[in-house]
């Protein structure tokens, strides 16, 4: 079982549907929908919906989510 679909066991119902949503939009390239930050000095980006922050790059013209994480003070630590 990977770290999204823990996630997903672990919150609220209305929080999954946003989750479920915004992975749904990041996976179809719906970029215009959020505001998107490069994360300095590296090749990550960011999307904050909510209390969720979803980190992913680029692969091939492809998006690829890397995390998925409740926001708190670690979340964006080691990229």
């Amino acid at each position: 079982m990977n770290n999204i679909e823990k996630l997903l066991r672990k919150v609220h119902p209305h929080d999954k549907v946003v989750l479920v949503e915004t992975l749904r939009a990041l996976k179809y390239g719906e970029l215009e929908r959020f505001r998107v930050e490069k994360m300095s000095g590296s090749d990550f980006y960011k999307v904050r919906k909510g209390n969720f922050r979803f980190v992913f790059h680029y692969e091939s013209n492809a998006i690829v989510v890397d995390t998925v994480k409740l926001r708190n003070e670690k979340t964006y630590r080691g990229f």
